[in-house]
């Protein structure tokens, strides 16, 4: 099972493996995105370039964010493990052609953690896969200074497409395009953590 303790955040060599952290973005009583991410989070882990952090935002809820010292404490929870990740993976499902509002205070609650770190998608949701929702968050990742990949995973009515124990039940469909994803999100976190050790980012 991809670990799901705490790191601490240490410089990484250049052949270090790069830390994902692969976000579960709903929280919601019955959500799929478990079964999804815990797929989509072994298929990276299966990887000897990848350390995988899996952070489920249910477990680790933020309250209402404002501006001031009680934003910062609420993100204090999983900002350790963002600030250590090289890359990020948010598995999002598609809430009304959008994503869920937890996932917005999650990102809202941070900053730096996100600049200069390249950010990928695994979404899910009724006949558009989630997409809707991937799109609405390039820009918003944008804002916060991260590169989002172009290569996404996408699951139409996932429910169907899963089997109890959590497999796919047609890995011929999903695991070319995981592996897609994972291989550009490495390039750019390779090229992007280099690029840090070598001039700090302006942000």
């Amino acid at each position: 099972m991809p670990e799901t303790s705490t790191p601490e955040p240490a410089a990484a060599g250049a052949g270090a493996p790069l830390r994902l952290a692969v976000i579960i973005g709903s929280t919601r009583q019955g959500r799929f995105g478990p079964t999804v991410a815990n797929w989509f989070a072994g298929r990276a882990a299966a990887r000897e370039d990848l350390d995988v952090d899996l952070i489920d935002l249910a477990e680790a809820p933020l309250p209402a964010l404002g501006h001031g010292p009680g934003s910062v404490r609420a993100g204090a929870q999983i900002a350790p493990r963002l600030a250590a990740a090289d890359a990020f993976v948010v598995v999002t499902p598609e809430y009304n052609h959008s994503f869920p509002a937890p996932l917005k205070n999650a990102i809202d609650a941070h900053n730096q953690e996100w600049h200069a770190k390249p950010v990928g998608f695994v979404s899910y949701g009724g006949i558009s896969g989630g997409l809707r929702a991937v799109e609405q968050l390039r820009p918003v990742f944008a804002e916060l200074h991260a590169v989002t990949v172009r290569a996404t995973v996408s699951f139409s009515n996932p429910w169907d497409r899963f089997a109890d124990d959590g497999r796919p039940l047609r890995p011929e469909d999903c695991e070319g395009p995981a592996k897609y994803l994972l291989d550009q999100i490495t390039w750019w976190a390779i090229a992007l953590r280099n690029a840090r050790a070598a001039h700090p980012y302006a942000s």
